[in-house]
């Protein structure tokens, strides 16, 4: 819909799900890694700034976890240099910064409805936001084979419809989204308050203005010990998982592919410290307490 084609770049960060960058290479366009930010994990706009070149032609802030990247200088770097904004904010329907709502800030906002998500379906779906008119226009027709009208085809798209028995789940489980954010902010307070303190173990933070939705709750484990603290967990039989152990730099499929890997820092450690909690909103406080034995005991608090 932004008119990415080959030759163009793209800035993504490398500390992410794959689809961030996959949608790039599918269009044959340079996806453009860039650094995160440890404490957001959000995307480092510094070193997004040092790699813009004359082919870069949309910058995709990732709303990683279920809190906002820093929109107001998102907005204003793709401002200084003539960038679209393509919020993913496949993570974080419901969050906010400042009284602005997450993938309502960009050119094009991109939201999941999978299973796992703060707004979840029976299985796949997700939906595309836009405050222009052309853009919504063209998406709509994108989404339907670039068909418009009927049988008459403009542009090359594909079958993107959400299924109608998604469609009418999630319309009967909307009107619930505030109290499953709420349940999940009250189960990050919980895990916040216990987990303060221990060494080797650094909690995840709402920013200043912000509205964390969490997603995840991810904390990081420093002192080199995440396997044992991870098989600690699966012992207890209490889940949890590392979102993501590889960078997308370092993804096989794109060996050779993309630029920025000089200075990704800051994502290689996320991936290799990062683990995330059971945070969902059916959380029973009896299991909540359980996950906060199992992480003060790994530490002999």
């Amino acid at each position: 819909a932004l008119d990415v084609a080959a030759g163009d770049e793209v800035l993504c960060p490398a500390f992410t799900f794959f689809a961030t960058a996959g949608s790039v290479s599918r269009l044959g366009a340079t996806p453009v890694w860039v650094d995160s930010e440890l404490d957001s994990y959000n995307i480092d706009l510094g070193d997004a700034a040092r790699k813009i070149s004359s082919k870069t032609k949309v910058i995709i802030p990732v709303h990683l976890f279920g809190q906002t990247a820093n929109m107001a200088e998102v907005k204003a770097l793709a401002e200084s240099h003539g960038l679209k904004v393509l919020e993913d904010a496949a993570q974080s329907l419901g969050a906010r910064y400042g009284a602005q709502m997450a993938g309502a800030m960009g050119d094009l906002g991109a939201y999941s409805f999978y299973p796992t998500k703060n707004l979840g379906g029976y299985g796949e779906g997700g939906a595309l936001v836009t405050s222009d008119p052309a853009l919504g226009e063209k998406a709509i027709w994108l989404r339907n084979h670039g068909m418009n009208p009927r049988y008459y085809h403009k542009f090359v798209g594909g079958n993107f419809r959400l299924d109608a028995i998604q469609a009418g789940l999630l319309r009967v489980k909307m009107p619930y989204l505030e109290s499953y954010h709420a349940a999940r902010r009250a189960n990050a307070a919980c895990y916040l308050e216990a987990f303060g303190g221990i060494d080797g173990l650094i909690l995840p933070s709402e920013g200043d203005g912000c509205f964390h939705v969490w997603n995840q709750f991810t904390i990081r484990i420093t002192d080199d010990r995440r396997d044992a603290f991870r098989a600690h967990l699966q012992e207890r039989g209490i889940g949890n998982d590392v979102y993501y152990p590889v960078t997308l730099d370092q993804q096989e499929c794109f060996a050779g592919v993309g630029r920025g890997h000089e200075s990704l820092k800051g994502a290689h450690q996320l991936a290799k410290e990062v683990v995330s909690l059971p945070i969902f909103p059916e959380l029973l406080k009896s299991e909540r307490d359980e996950v906060i034995s199992a992480v003060q005991s790994f530490w002999g608090v």
